[in-house]
């Protein structure tokens, strides 16, 4: 076998192996509610067989040899030859834990010792299966299966799917994200009507593969919800809790390479979840509540966004708490403690260095986590939200967009050049006078939907560069003051968070869907723009941040007051 073929065969076993072995997880987790069920010991009695069938095929003898012997537990066991109990339900999932390092280390070449288990299951195995006799016997032979499925042979079957590297769909997108961009370029040339309709039809055309390619690269949130059920199980054994994990909208579909950025998230937020939320049994009881608490990892679908919510039925969030912390750590006074909302309280959680565990756990309590959560989903032009109420539970939503490639945005004319917003963060556009905005303190601000809200002019904002200026608030007063009493102001209502601020533009011109690239350096260090993309007429339009212009406004409000 040459040396490409090699690889490319070891890739194929690994991409299968990870699956089987995340689907084993799910398995022996339904296994451990019901040990007798036989439907579950079938399932993992097959995967395993054909795990270790490949891996001796492949030559991987560690894999084989671990996935040998665990098939012989689960053989008896669906046999009704051997009674899984507690002790050998444990073992197994120690087992599995160690197959999975030895598929890992076929990658990363690290030595992994597997024989201990291995052979504590061995002699699990001849001390428990008893024959007729009731003697001891020896552990389970293979089966011979050339030997059975001969009255019903069945032919050679091939899956529908094939496998390709999100690195080459990725490199698809660029190319078209290209021919997108020779495509408006051409449309904005002058032609005759016959040229202007072969245009048009190559547009579709354009836009049919743009969105076909963008499907390819999306997978439902069941491929990462699914690997929780463990997390939960295993946190849950660490606390000494009881606690069950119900998944919903599993079939919400989302780019893969957004679930990969907010995997380590999810993680954190879940096993936040099981140490923070969910009590003690014997507490959840003193409070008439079921011993076992519940965690829900739901998904929905809303337009180019995805929403995720971690939800649990625990102790809830208590801001009086999360108060005496702020005033301990001198992050804010005792004065200024007991006038910030309660919300805004709730929201404190996220600040880099907070935490209000009580003791140092190996799930919380070292005062990371949390900001690292806002900061990965805001990195992806995301948003995080929480709901809470004391004694009943919290729920954390993170607001995530459908695709990192393609994104819908409004495009506005400032200055004479071209930025883009985000459409999931525009709430509505309006225009208004000079004289329907007012000034508090040194801000700006404006009645909308019987709320004040506060108003920000690009024009200062492009002219800061830096959001953290403390006399940037000055600079757009002063910008305001300036204008013609009579002027016509055209505007974007920005919403992140479930928070309005009224953005002050040139000219709105219209909807588009675009390809968002990187900033190049030095320019990735500007806070006010998350990306740029390239137009038909070869400029470059930036993409504004929105979640950082946000975050500045509300500071200086906070600030000020």
């Amino acid at each position: 076998m040459s040396g490409d073929k090699e690889q490319e065969y070891r890739k194929l076993f690994l991409e299968e192996a990870n699956q089987q072995f995340e689907e084993l997880n799910r398995l022996f987790i339904n296994l451990e509610k019901e040990p007798e069920n036989k439907k579950p010991q079938q399932a993992i009695f097959r995967i395993i067989h054909t795990l270790k069938g490949n891996a001796m095929a492949m030559g991987f003898d560690g894999v084989g040899q671990l996935a040998h012997v665990m098939e012989d537990v689960m053989g008896a066991a669906r046999e009704s030859k051997l009674q899984l109990d507690a002790d050998i339900i444990e073992s197994l999932f120690k087992s599995l834990d160690k197959l999975g390092a030895l598929i890992q280390s076929i990658e990363s070449g690290k030595k992994v010792s597997f024989l201990g288990i291995k052979t504590k299951l061995e002699i699990l195995l001849k001390n428990t299966v008893k024959d007729t006799t009731g003697e001891s016997s020896s552990p389970v032979p293979d089966v011979d299966e050339g030997s059975e499925s001969t009255d019903n042979e069945e032919g050679i079957a091939f899956t529908d799917f094939i496998q390709i590297p999100v690195k080459k769909m990725d490199e698809l997108m660029n190319l078209v994200g290209l021919l997108s961009i020779e495509r408006d370029r051409l449309m904005a040339t002058e032609g005759n009507e016959n040229q202007q309709r072969d245009l048009g039809g190559m547009k579709r055309i354009i836009s049919d593969l743009q969105y076909s390619i963008l499907k390819v690269r999306m997978v439902p949130v069941d491929f990462l919800f699914n690997k929780f059920h463990r997390i939960v199980r295993d946190a849950a054994k660490m606390e000494e809790k009881l606690v069950e994990l119900e998944l919903l909208g599993t079939d919400v579909e989302i780019d893969r390479n957004i679930l990969r950025i907010i995997s380590d998230s999810m993680i954190h937020l879940t096993r936040n979840a099981v140490s923070h939320g969910i009590e003690k049994p014997e507490t959840r009881r003193a409070v008439n509540k079921d011993e076992k608490g519940k965690i829900i990892l739901e998904a929905e679908q809303r337009k180019d966004t995805v929403l995720i919510r971690v939800k649990d039925n625990g102790a809830g969030i208590d801001t009086q708490a999360i108060r005496k912390k702020l005033v301990e750590r001198k992050l804010v006074s005792e004065k200024d403690a007991g006038t910030i909302g309660e919300q805004e309280v709730m929201m404190q959680i996220f600040r880099p260095g907070f935490s209000n565990a009580d003791k140092v756990t190996s799930l919380s309590g070292r005062g990371v986590g949390m900001d690292v959560v806002k900061k990965a989903v805001e990195s992806i032009g995301g948003q995080v939200n929480l709901h809470s109420k004391l004694g009943e539970g919290t729920t954390i939503e993170l607001f995530l967009p459908s695709s990192l490639a393609l994104k819908s945005v409004l495009t506005f004319e400032q200055d004479a050049r071209q930025y883009a917003v985000p459409l999931s963060f525009t709430d509505s556009v309006k225009a208004l006078q000079k004289r329907d905005i007012r000034k508090i303190g040194n801000g700006l601000v404006m009645e909308y939907q019987d709320e004040t809200i506060p108003v920000v002019f690009m024009q200062p904002i492009l002219g800061a560069n830096d959001l953290s200026q403390e006399n940037f608030h000055q600079k757009m007063f002063d910008y305001f003051s300036g204008l013609e009493e009579d002027r016509s102001l055209s505007l974007i209502i920005l919403v992140f968070i479930d928070r309005y601020i009224a953005l002050v533009v040139d000219q709105l011109l219209n909807r588009n869907d675009i390809i968002e690239k990187p900033l190049p350096k030095p320019l990735n260090n500007i806070n006010l723009f998350s990306g740029a993309s390239i137009l038909g007429s070869g400029s470059v339009c930036p993409v504004l941040d929105v979640g950082a212009i946000n975050n500045y406004v509300f500071n200086q409000i906070s600030r000020k007051e």
